[in-house]
């Protein structure tokens, strides 16, 4: 039998398990799961190898739905039980389900320093801008002046970005899709899990009962082509209906022009890279959109970059002490030095 018929090939389905999913009719984060489990199946690892934890929230229930080793924690915490299952057991797939409210608020500090510390951890961002799952309280992405139950005469703050925290963090990996483009993210999801380090998928989701249509003004069919970009390692920053508009750089700001018009040619659109260990450009290209409502949103992934993930260096540094003081094993720690017995 060659090696090829032995390998065990796999469908979304065994990925899926047999319970009902709890989320409202509409809601973006179906879309989430369904194509996680598509991603599984195309990246082909098993369903025993993966662990799937989550924090607190509507997102946070992604667990019970996958086919694999999960874990419902607490409310932001995700991100810290994840470090020490991806730390104990190298070996394992881990990925992150986590919200706007659970990652950026109470469990922001676990999230920048796991994204600092860059472990070998696939985060997705689940972002509505609301907390759903505590009936309609404005998020740390909600707009300045969103009204909400929390905020009945609008909120008088600045959102985070995600991108712009992740990158400030000095995360190495950072993509960004729809929760209704299921193709870019599904590939967001296949490079996360090829990615060694901390790898954080954003993913725009709509809240149909408590923020329906937040993200209506990028994500409607009829206007995406020319609201978004979706940008690819190595190819051209291209964009529209017509694909006939693209991202040149003038000065120390990105513009969208139409190519053809105005002098701008082909040759003046920008390439992506997204292998640049400077992050300057990237964090230009997360925030086109945000800053300046006339540019389309970056979708696809933006950065990754390759470097030393936290568990590799830890198993790594076990191994040098062990090779250089072989006594250094639990058992000899606990009978080590001065030993008493406690009657």
């Amino acid at each position: 039998m060659s090696e090829t018929t032995m390998c065990p090939v796999y469908e979304a389905k065994d990925y899926k398990s047999d319970q009902y999913v709890r989320w409202c009719p509409g809601c973006g984060d179906h879309a989430v799961v369904v194509t996680l489990q598509k991603a599984m199946a195309e990246l082909g690892i098993p369903p025993h190898q993966i662990a799937v934890i989550s924090g607190i929230g509507c997102s946070s229930r992604l667990p019970y739905y996958m086919n694999t080793y999960g874990f419902h924690t607490i409310h932001g915490r995700g991100a810290a039980i994840a470090t020490g299952v991806k730390t104990a057991n190298p070996d394992l797939s881990v990925w992150l389900a986590s919200g706007d409210g659970d990652s950026l608020a109470i469990g922001g500090n676990h999230f920048i320093h796991a994204v600092r510390r860059n472990v070998n951890i696939n985060a997705i961002l689940f972002n509505n801008r609301i907390y759903g799952l505590t009936k309609g309280q404005y998020s740390p992405t909600s707009a300045r002046g969103f009204v909400s139950k929390s905020s009945p005469y609008g909120t008088v703050e600045d959102p985070f970005i995600p991108a712009e925290l992740t990158l400030g963090a000095r995360g190495n990996f950072f993509a960004r899709a729809i929760d209704v483009d299921m193709k870019t993210l599904q590939d967001c999801f296949v490079a996360s899990a090829r990615h060694k380090g901390f790898a954080v998928t954003e993913v725009l989701v709509n809240c149909v009962i408590f923020n329906d249509g937040t993200h209506k003004d990028r994500s409607q069919k009829d206007i995406r082509a020319e609201r978004t970009i979706t940008l690819r390692h190595g190819e051209k920053m291209i964009f529209g209906a017509n694909q006939d508009k693209g991202i040149v750089l003038e000065g120390l700001k990105l513009r969208a022009v139409t190519i053809g018009q105005d002098g701008y040619t082909l040759d003046d659109v920008l390439v992506h890279d997204a292998h640049e260990k400077d992050s300057t450009m990237h964090l230009l290209l997360a925030m086109m959109g945000y800053m300046d409502d006339s540019m389309p949103i970056a979708l696809g992934v933006i950065r990754e970059v390759e470097a030393i993930s936290y568990d590799e260096a830890v198993k790594a540094q076990i191994e040098e002490v062990q090779q250089k003081k072989p006594e250094r094993k639990l058992h000899d720690l606990l009978l080590h030095g001065d030993v008493w017995e406690i009657k």
